[in-house]
Order: structure tokens, then sequence, then C-alpha cells
């Protein structure tokens, strides 16, 4: 007598039937239970999901994002096959936090290592900025202009698609003209897929973090005035420069968190912006032993320069 239990005792074309669905699952995604499949395995609801990549978190979110500008660098993963892993948090901020990814195609040794900066959503999001950062941008539709002034939950988020987009534009800019900023890959709503500045998964230390002798301490000073002068170049400021905005990495300065970006003649704050941004980050400089001859005198000034802005303007910020 048969036992229907087991599929060796079914009639051969059973057999055969069963062969052929078990060869159209793939392979890993279910579950077995004495000798019988286990469709459950299947059903979304029990949180698995069929469409799912066989390795990693997520299909690779390249395809219908935003990319970074040409010609790209050779370790940036756009095969279609490719997937997104994460590997936990690198920062958390009031306003996004900033996650480990790797991004890779399975079978293969084409694999790197990124931050995906995410902007948080409305009710988690605590903006600090100040609307002088917003003076300059504007948006075409009335009611998104409305709702970003009331800072209702559209607003916010309309918000948070700015920053995401104003910081992914500059560092597009900025990356493109030699400026040391990380490589923006990709922009994907308001997730901002970045260069990981570090080694082996580890974010490079900021330079708040850093005791720097005097000639790292002077060298450190030259990139920085070189990174501020092609900021100018664009017309921009960062708005929010500081010892925790800029990361050593090998003896590298590298400028990031700019979502704030200023446009130095376009916003009426601008030149404020520039201002304050040059003495902090010139009073961190100083206070760690800077030279005086090569300290901060005059930066303002080859700035304004380099900016094109008239004298006047110049006396009058001074």
């Amino acid at each position: 007598m048969r036992d229907p239990e087991y599929p060796e005792y079914l009639p051969e074309p059973s057999r055969r039937r069963r062969r052929r669905f078990d060869d159209d699952i793939p392979s890993g995604r279910i579950r077995h239970r004495g000798g019988h499949i286990d469709i459950t395995s299947l059903d979304e609801r029990a949180g698995a999901d069929p469409d799912g990549p066989p390795d990693g978190d997520r299909w690779s979110t390249w395809d219908g994002a935003d990319h970074g500008p040409e010609p790209r660098p050779s370790w940036v993963v756009t095969e279609h096959a490719a997937v997104d892993a994460e590997l936990g948090v690198l920062k958390t901020g009031k306003e996004a936090d900033v996650h480990l990814v790797e991004r890779f195609v399975p079978g293969t040794d084409r694999r790197v290592l990124m931050a995906a900066k995410r902007y948080r959503s409305a009710e988690h999001r605590l903006f600090h900025r100040d609307s002088g950062y917003l003076e300059g941008r504007r948006v075409r539709r009335s009611r998104e202009t409305r709702a970003m002034a009331n800072r209702t939950t559209f607003g916010r988020d309309v918000l948070a698609g700015q920053w995401a987009a104003a910081e992914f534009a500059a560092l597009g800019r900025l990356w493109s003209d030699g400026v040391a900023v990380p490589y923006p890959v990709q922009l994907s709503g308001t997730e901002l897929l970045l260069e990981l500045v570090g080694t082996d998964g580890a974010a490079a230390p900021r330079l708040a973090q850093l005791r720097p002798d005097v000639d790292q301490l002077c060298d450190l000073w030259h990139q920085l005035v070189d990174a501020l002068l092609g900021l100018a170049r664009h017309g921009l400021t960062h708005g929010d420069l500081s010892a925790y905005n800029l990361l050593v990495h090998d003896g590298r300065l590298v400028l990031i968190d700019l979502p704030q970006v200023v446009d130095v003649i376009g916003n009426p704050q601008g030149p404020t912006f520039l201002a304050r941004d040059v003495q902090r980050i010139a009073d961190w400089f100083v206070a760690r032993g800077l030279p005086p001859h090569v300290g901060p005198a005059g930066l303002l000034d080859e700035l304004h320069v380099e900016l094109g802005m008239p004298p006047d303007a110049r006396a009058s910020e001074q």
C-alpha cells in the first residue's frame, strides 16, 4: 500500500510534478516539515518577501535614483543584480542618521561600503536650521512654500527633501571641481548614499577628535583654505563649519555635512554665514597653536575676492 506522506511512494507522474515544483522555488526561501513543503514561508504576511534578493536586505536602489557626477569612480556599483545590506549606524543626529551600507553583486567580488545619510520622518525630526539658510531657496508651488513656513508635517517633509537635494547638488559640483568632499553616489527621496571616508567600515575621525602637532596643524590649515576657496569658486560657504564636520583620513581633510550650504551672493545673510564659518574654524586652529604667520589673517578677504564681492560689500560685512 502506498503511503501518501512520502513522495517516493507517489505514482511516477506525481513525483515529476513535485520535482518541477521544488525546482521553481528559490533555494533557501522555503521551510520543510517532515518531508512536506511549508508554503507559509512564502506568505508576505509571515514576513518573507518572495521578490526579495537572495542575499542582503534589499535590491540595490540605484535604478530610479538620481546619480552622482561622471566620470564615476570605479568603485561605484551600478549592476542591476546588486543588493544592499545594512551593517549598522555610523552616526545619529537631530535631523538625519548615517548608516553603514554594503552594496555588492552576489557571487562576485564587486562590493563597496557606503554611508547612507537618511533624513528623519517629520514626526521624528528636530530641525534646528534657521530660516535664514532657506533664503534664496524657493519652491515653485505656493502650497509648499506656505507649508515650509508654517512647519506643518508636510512642510517638514518638503524641507527634508530640500536639505537632501541641496547637499547632493553641492557635493556633486564640488567633487567635480576637485574639492575635498565625499563622492555623492545617489539620491533617492531623502536618502543620500555617499562615499565612506574611512577604513574597514569605520568612519575617519573628526578634526575635533585629533590633537595634531604644529606641522600637521599647518598642513591641515592649508588644506582647509583650499577647500574654502573651492566653495567660494561656486559662490558658496558651508554655513555650519566647525571642527566637527571635517574628517581627517590618512592626513587628508574632507568636508562633510553640507545640507545647509549657503549661496553667499544670493542669500542676503550669506556674507554673515561666511564670516561666521571663517571665525569659528579659525578660532579652533588658533587655540591649538597655529602659528601667527600661517594663521587666518586675510583669509576672509581672500574668500571675498574669490567670490567677486565688491569692496563696499566686504566693508559692510566686517
